[in-house]
């Protein structure tokens, strides 16, 4: 019974925050919802394809859908491979520790490409500037507390 409410309360919240922010233009919820079908396909592909962030298209997909269709949005928060990173990283911003290491490792061979191209030293500096600044934001974010 107790789960039950616990999982009530969840969904209610999920709901009220993308009601709460849905856009208003049924224009504008459709382009939404489009770019929320669009992202969730990239981001489960991501999911096992180590030098694409699955999370981050995961994340943005759920924004989208947060303002086109709760419904949509309700999915990919209690889907079951989808879903954790997600809801992860609305309770609290946290990464995993394998996500981090997988894209701090994927910022360094992105480095390592940029190093071997013909890229002047204008651009590789800009380059290691933004890899540096990402990989501290990244490192810096929380590791999730185990759903129970």
């Amino acid at each position: 019974m107790e789960g039950r409410r616990i999982e009530q309360d969840r969904r209610s919240r999920a709901t009220d925050a993308g009601q709460r922010i849905a856009a208003r233009s049924p224009a504008a919820r459709f382009i939404y919802l489009g770019l929320g079908c669009l992202l969730v396909p990239i981001g489960a592909i991501g999911l096992v394809i180590p030098l694409l962030p699955g999370t981050v298209f995961l994340i943005l997909a759920a924004a989208c859908f947060a303002r086109s269709s709760p419904r949509f949005e309700q999915w990919l928060l209690e889907h079951r491979y989808l879903g954790p990173s997600v809801r992860a990283w609305r309770a609290n911003g946290s990464i995993p520790r394998r996500v981090k290491w997988i894209a701090c490792i994927s910022l360094v061979v992105s480095y390592g490409i940029v190093l071997a191209s013909a890229a002047p030293m204008v651009g590789r500096i800009a380059a290691a500037a933004c890899f540096i600044a990402v990989a501290a934001y990244i490192i810096t974010r929380p590791e999730p507390v185990a759903e129970v």
